[in-house]
């Protein structure tokens, strides 16, 4: 006797859903509260001003305004949203 079901099974034909993981808003684009910015697995991207994070570390707004992605010290990232008339997010140009 074959020990092994011909054709397929039905122990096959299971798959997960996909994460759809990654960045969803970039820097200088406008956000409303509650928009998803990052989703991530662990903070490789950590959360700045205005911005929560998700038990899935998800990063998203808390306010309307415009995303800035910044260094935080030499090997750390993080993104902000300031109101569109913060200085904050005025480029500064090297002469």
């Amino acid at each position: 006797m074959a020990h092994k079901k011909g054709q397929g099974s039905s122990r096959n034909g299971r798959d997960s859903n996909s994460q759809y993981r990654g960045v969803k808003v970039y820097g200088g684009q406008e956000v409303v509260a509650g928009n998803i910015l990052v989703r991530q697995v662990g903070s490789s991207i950590h959360a700045g001003n205005n911005v929560g994070v998700g038990s899935d570390f998800t990063l998203w707004a808390k306010i309307d305004g415009v995303v800035k992605y910044e260094r935080q010290g030499k090997d750390r990232q993080r993104v902000s949203v300031y109101t569109k008339d913060d200085p904050r997010l005025a480029v500064t140009k090297a002469s």
